[in-house]
């Protein structure tokens, strides 16, 4: 863990999306041969809402995800991944984008902190650690496919799979060992003889939590994305979660339209840029070979506006070239000029649109700008 960082605790989470149909031959069984579901879409993805209760953005939907725990770090893992340890961080792949210029979260020497597992790997453990505990979903690979696993890893075309036949009673009995304590997920892993699937989860973006907008925690956030075959079996754990949903993305933006649900601005926005797949297999595609370009480290930074607050992400004309800790630039107007634009748009909670208008780095989506519908129409949540 990094105890260096003066604002921010270091945290995982994961884009989990899912296809409508079973097909026998995996993940490509959902590309277009099967109909589409009714908003376009062939799959959907998890949104879980927080406890009122929460400490931080209660009541909100969130991709599964919380704070990195000590034991995503611990040595016992290299016993866990003993098979991959002489691979480059663990058969995960390398990553195109310069040391210098990547973000603190996964740059950050580990090893120089006490721990022997790289933060690509303990991010990712944590990751698929609190989706199973707010979730029930379990993204494990039996000691038994290790084999095959490296091999498809090696081929590059591993996919994500549950991989565990456990009955519920014996993943309920887990899953609360683990939310006790989270350091039970490795003891899980050893008496279960599985692997976490840290294979499976695709680096996708980084996102920091400005001050005084949530509460007074901040996150230093490491997003990842999964695509699964199937929608799997899913909990709330009535605590920390009180509700969960399978949605497309673009019925999740039209029933935030619809103030039906409230979500933060970084799950606008990327929800927004995967409106620019309807396609699960196009999704996991883009998302495989994205993840070795790398990503930006995005911290919001607010500008109060005569009518509405903007929040400018980097690139933006008037983002500040050193932005590090900071949370506000000065008073701005609105401007003619369309050129250098990269900001959300907040009139009111649920009233939010994107300005985009800088080209991505790391060959990276732009976001769908317009409206997800012109109507409302009938949704899952």
């Amino acid at each position: 863990m990094n105890a260096a960082l003066k604002h921010w605790k270091e945290a995982a989470t994961l884009i989990l999306a899912a296809g409508h149909r079973l097909g026998a031959d995996g993940l490509s069984s959902l590309g277009s041969r099967h109909p589409p579901h009714r908003s376009g879409f062939n799959y959907d993805v998890l949104l879980l809402k927080r406890s009122s209760k929460s400490g931080f953005m209660p009541n909100a939907y969130v991709f599964p995800g919380g704070m990195v725990d000590s034991s995503d770090f611990s040595s016992d893992w290299l016993d866990i991944l003993k098979y991959f340890i002489n691979a480059p961080s663990f058969g995960l792949r390398s990553v195109k984008q310069p040391a210098e210029s990547r973000p603190q979260i996964f740059a950050t020497d580990r090893l120089k902190l006490g721990s022997p597992i790289p933060g690509e790997v303990a991010l990712r453990i944590c990751a698929l650690r609190e989706t199973f505990e707010e979730s029930g979903v379990l993204l494990v690979v039996s000691r038994k496919e290790e084999t095959r696993l490296l091999k498809s890893l090696e081929d590059g075309c591993a996919q994500a799979l549950t991989g565990h036949d456990l009955c519920s009673e014996e993943l309920e009995k887990w899953r609360a060992l683990v939310i006790q304590n989270p350091s039970n997920f490795i003891r899980m892993c050893r008496e279960l003889e599985v692997l976490p699937n840290i294979w499976a989860l695709h680096e996708w973006a980084n996102w920091l939590t400005p001050a005084g907008r949530y509460g007074s925690t901040r996150f230093d956030t490491a997003f990842f994305i999964c695509c699964l075959q199937k929608i799997p079996a899913t909990l709330q754990d009535e605590k920390e979660i009180v509700r969960f949903q399978w949605s497309t993305p673009s019925e999740i933006l039209q029933s935030f339209q619809a103030q039906q649900l409230w979500i933060a601005p970084p799950q606008f926005y990327e929800l927004s840029r995967l409106c620019r797949f309807p396609s699960l297999n196009d999704l996991h595609s883009f998302a495989y070979r994205r993840a070795a370009e790398g990503c930006e480290q995005w911290m919001p930074i607010v500008v109060p506006n005569d009518e509405h607050h903007i929040s400018l992400l980097p690139g933006d004309k008037l983002y500040p070239h050193d932005s590090s800790g900071r949370t506000e630039v000065g008073h701005t107007t609105d401007s003619q000029d369309d050129a250098g634009l990269h900001r959300i748009v907040l009139l009111d909670p649920y009233t939010v649109s994107l300005q985009v208008t800088i080209k991505p780095k790391y060959n990276h989506l732009l976001p769908v700008v317009e409206p997800a519908s012109t109507h409302i129409s009938e949704s899952h949540l």
